[in-house]
């Protein structure tokens, strides 16, 4: 358990999250609304050099960010009703590809996450800021 105790604390979470990414690799996102899930994938976006503006892709699905240092492919499946609606966005593409996949709300979608994915659960900590991460690698 990681206690991200405020903005600089995440920062540096995602930070270090982008500075061991590697090409092919999947993080699974999960927590209540407001838990930080878009928050940390900005700076994970951050982290690996990406200029362009991060924001959550709700109604798209997936965004694609090539600017960084790999390719960052940023799923927020909060919408899909049934896993089988990945397969009409060519999930695999992303997930088996070259780049580094984070996906919000990944607890919908769980039995298509590879078997690698790193899964962090996000939760509320004790004090306003305060979020704590649950790490399952």
């Amino acid at each position: 358990m990681i206690r991200l105790d405020g903005e600089a604390a995440t920062k540096a979470y995602g930070y270090k999250l982008a500075e061991a990414a590697v090409p092919g690799q999947v993080i699974a996102l999960i927590g209540d609304l407001g838990a930080g899930k878009t928050t940390l994938t900005k700076y994970i976006a951050e982290g690996l050099g990406v200029t362009e503006h991060v924001q959550s892709p709700t109604f798209t699905i997936v965004r694609e960010y090539y600017s960084g240092r790999l390719p960052l492919y940023h799923f927020d499946v909060y919408r899909i009703d049934d896993p089988e609606e990945m397969y009409e966005i060519g999930y695999e593409e992303y997930f088996y590809g070259d780049g580094l996949c984070v996906v919000e709300w990944a607890d919908k979608i769980e039995e298509l996450l590879p078997e690698d994915t790193k899964i962090i659960r996000l939760s509320y900590g004790g004090a306003e800021e305060e979020r704590l991460a649950e790490i399952e690698d």
